[in-house]
């Protein structure tokens, strides 16, 4: 459950952060088929996938669902949540820049309205309460269901909840922050707690550390030529090689794959409710749906907490 809106979500949430990046159309709508088909109802992008590749603007993702959406006439069994701030032409969080930025995503995703939308980055510019008022404007609009927060320090994220209260709009019910086996501290230095005190659903980015915990690069030379080696090469060391190992030695003896475990262990910690994880293509779905399923042991999961306690500590 999305926090207190009624809204049911399944326990992965696929990221859609590929879609005209790493996977075409076609590509993207067959990941998308498969994923409704293995049970999945949560699909999470932003209004700013994917403008960092040469020749795109931002909104090919959200264009690319759309699409899907509408040849496939299946809004209803979708929950989509996407984000505001750092398309080129949307930069920010004004209160005119969230209301514009939210029509030309309704207008990309061909949608009547956004289940779960996400300030993507704080804008430290723009006063707060008018990024709060911008965001209760749309939900009283109906073109929002549900208020979520991606990227904030705990301070703010108090913040907001307080001007919400003082100025009785909508509470958020969402965080969705950058955590994992590999990357714990950011998570579990505050903003877990908070979100414990505010009941918030937490949907955890990067959940498999772009790849890192898929087993794909052990070696310095795996990552030559990944489109994602920036962000998966930190994390090749002695620590990470420890990390990988009992990741590895657990999804054998289980009989799964290393992402399903690492998926799982997520599941274990306080207020995650959906990881989020991409698919380039329909042959990684499975080990990602089976992380929404496999239910690690206190000692299988006490054992990753352990060996992943080095990397940032």
């Amino acid at each position: 459950m999305l926090g207190t809106t009624g809204i049911e979500v399944s326990g992965l949430c696929l990221g859609a952060n590929t879609f005209g990046w790493t996977s075409d159309r076609d590509t993207s709508f067959e990941v998308l088929d498969a994923y409704l088909a293995g049970g999945g109802n949560f699909i999470d992008t932003a209004d700013s996938y994917s403008a960092w590749v040469e020749g795109n603007s931002g909104g090919e993702s959200e264009t690319i669902l759309g699409e899907w959406l509408a040849d496939r006439s299946n809004r209803d069994d979708v929950v989509i949540a996407t984000k505001v701030s750092q398309h080129p032409e949307f930069k920010g969080l004004s209160g005119r820049n969230v209301a514009a930025a939210a029509d030309a995503s309704l207008r990309r995703l061909r949608v009547e309205q956004i289940d779960l939308y996400y300030a993507h980055f704080d804008d430290e510019q723009t006063p707060l309460e008018e990024t709060v008022a911008a965001f209760e404007e749309l939900v009283q609009a109906g073109r929002i269901r549900a208020v979520g927060l991606s990227n904030y320090s705990p301070a703010r994220i108090r913040e907001w909840f307080e001007i919400a209260r003082r100025t009785g709009a909508s509470l958020p019910v969402a965080l969705q922050p950058h955590y994992n086996l590999v990357h714990r501290r950011d998570f579990e230095a505050g903003t877990s707690e908070l979100a414990r005190e505010e009941g918030l659903a937490v949907m955890p980015y990067f959940a498999l550390a772009s790849g890192f915990l898929a087993g794909k690069y052990r070696r310095r030379e795996d990552l030559d030529g990944a489109a994602r080696a920036g962000m998966a090469g930190k994390y090749v060391s002695e620590s990470g090689a420890r990390v990988l190992e009992t990741l590895e030695e657990i999804a054998d003896r289980l009989e799964v794959e290393m992402p399903t475990v690492a998926l799982a262990w997520l599941r274990t910690r306080p207020q995650i409710l959906a990881p989020i994880a991409s698919a380039r293509t329909t042959a990684q779905l499975p080990a990602l749906l089976a992380g929404a399923q496999l239910d690690l042991t206190a000692q299988d999961a006490d054992a990753l907490t352990a060996v992943s306690h080095d990397m940032e500590n």
